[in-house]
């Protein structure tokens, strides 16, 4: 089989790591406060250094958004994931939505996660994920808000509809917001066309729920767009025994379907993707991303 030429071959993906714990699960009744998490029996130390040797098996390099609590508590993480080569970025600190905080509480929480980020790990922290991908139409002050707090790119846009938030009408592809105060690169959740309306299938529930076959023929519809497909996972994904949080049926099924498959769905990805990090694509890319300009 002829390999594909380097004017054809597709651009690499992007691989990212939200690292958090099993109870940072948003938004259920049973979700416990910041006060209560040192009391709980964390898993992310295991559970992210399991990733990492998955990563380091295939020569992969990833993203790993970071939430400062979790750096904080386990500041060898961040470290480890630097020493072997991954792209330490910010989850924010305390987890919290950001359509149910204030521009000023948000621009403390992703300040706060930076400094302890940079701090950890002695090197610049350039990107941001929201948890829960929670921009609303109502938050519009938040990529100015980043730029304020010295980041250089986001991925917190989901362009669909989405449980906590989603802006169904933005941009699919990575572009350039430009404001009065700088430029910040956006790198959209990637979705795909399907029946009508826009679907995720890369990260998180969606990744377990869907079976390999379906997502590798979607990743390569983005890829035929001329997009990236950012993939995502959370290291409780990879531990099938980890402790359950009470909740509804339906979120029950969200947050907890298939987890034993995505080991092995990782591991295929790995291998039939090439993979990058945000940093790296930005590098490469960003002078030929489309500039937005916002005033």
């Amino acid at each position: 089989m002829t390999s594909p030429s380097p004017s054809t071959a597709p651009r690499a993906s992007i691989f990212s790591i939200d690292v958090e714990d099993w109870f940072h699960i948003l938004d259920v009744p049973a979700t416990p406060p910041p006060a209560a998490w040192d009391d709980l029996p964390s898993r992310v130390e295991a559970n992210f250094l399991r990733l990492l040797d998955l990563l380091d098996e295939t020569g992969v390099r990833s993203t790993c958004f970071f939430l400062g609590y979790v750096a904080a508590r386990f500041p060898h993480l961040p470290r480890e994931a630097a020493r072997r080569g991954h792209e330490v970025a910010s989850h924010g600190y305390d987890h919290q939505l950001v359509h149910r905080q204030t521009r000023a509480e948000f621009l403390a929480d992703v300040a706060r996660a930076k400094h302890v980020l940079e701090d950890t790990i002695g090197a610049a922290v350039d990107g941001y994920r929201s948890p829960g991908f929670s921009l609303s139409e109502g938050t519009g002050w938040f990529f100015e808000a980043l730029l304020e707090a010295g980041y250089r790119y986001d991925s917190s846009v989901f362009p669909a509809a989405h449980g906590h938030g989603g802006l169904k009408t933005a941009r699919t592809a990575p572009h350039w917001r430009s404001y009065p105060s700088g430029r910040l690169g956006e790198f959209p959740i990637s979705v795909t066309e399907t029946l009508g309306r826009r679907m995720c299938f890369f990260g998180g529930g969606y990744l377990r729920l869907f079976p390999y076959a379906a997502i590798h023929h979607m990743a390569r519809r983005v890829e035929r767009d001329g997009r990236p497909v950012v993939f995502y996972v959370h290291p409780r994904e990879v531990d099938p025994d980890h402790p359950r949080l009470p909740m509804s049926a339906v979120r029950r099924f969200k947050s907890y379907v298939n987890l034993a498959t995505t080991e092995a769905k990782l591991r295929r990805i790995f291998r039939d993707f090439p993979l990058t990090t945000f940093r790296d694509y930005l590098s490469r890319h960003g002078a030929e991303l489309a500039d937005e300009r916002f005033h």
